[in-house]
């Protein structure tokens, strides 16, 4: 395999109508949060099937891939190191984590970063300090922050909230709508486990927390108690 191999197998499936779409949908205009971001137009199970076949990509090749202007280049590169993380021994998951920290850079978009920060760097702390996170969430960097909290969905599953309620707490007063939303969506997994761990967080924190932070926290909860919350006054 190579990356003129993969490059071609991605170009032969882009779709311009689609890339158009995908770059209004994505936020690539000037100013906005996706701004200079370059699609062709395919679809993310197209993009898993093209990952499969290459899933044994040498690393020269997907850090070609991770540093192009192609949004598809980068999703796909991203998608093959989760798979070489997950199959990999301890120094192959060592080596796909350093090359995802030392490429946040890349990890510009939000599909880019919900698609593979938990399955990489969370998974990777676990059993691992965790104090990363921390330097992440308080990056000047928008994707940095959203990888920290992102990646708290690993422990999450395993029950361990205080990570998610710690990086929330810092993050209650980013000014921006994408944490906002990935805040409150990781407090709404937390909830889905355990309500009070969620409603102590809440109790502590509406009346300062952005309101699209809290819908998304409060999403399932029964209608009565969702308007309670946001009836609380927000400061």
């Amino acid at each position: 395999m190579s990356f003129s191999a993969i490059t071609q197998a991605i170009n032969a499936q882009a779709d311009t109508e689609r890339a158009i779409q995908s770059m209004r949908f994505f936020k690539t205009g000037k100013g906005e949060y996706g701004e200079g971001d370059v699609f062709l137009g395919l679809t993310v199970p197209m993009q898993r099937a093209i990952a499969k076949t290459f899933r044994n990509e040498s690393t020269t090749t997907l850090l070609r891939l991770l540093k192009s202007k192609k949004h598809e280049y980068r999703l796909i590169a991203l998608l093959i190191l989760v798979s070489q993380f997950e199959r990999g021994d301890e120094q192959t998951k060592k080596q796909v984590v350093d090359i995802y920290l030392s490429n946040t850079a890349h990890i510009n978009n939000w599909d880019l970063v919900d698609l593979s920060a938990h399955k990489i760097l969370g998974a990777w702390l676990r059993t691992r300090n965790r104090k990363i996170l921390a330097r992440l969430a308080t990056s000047k960097s928008l994707w940095e922050r959203r990888i920290a909290i992102v990646s708290t969905f690993a422990f999450i599953a395993e029950r361990q909230f205080e990570d998610t309620i710690a990086l929330s707490t810092i993050l209650l007063q980013d000014t921006h709508d994408l944490i906002h939303k990935a805040v409150g969506w990781a407090l709404r997994e937390v909830g889905k486990k355990d309500v009070h761990v969620l409603t102590q967080f809440l109790d502590a924190h509406t009346k300062e927390m952005p309101r699209t932070m809290l819908r998304y926290a409060i999403e399932k909860f029964p209608k009565l108690q969702r308007k309670k919350y946001m009836n609380m006054k927000h400061v």
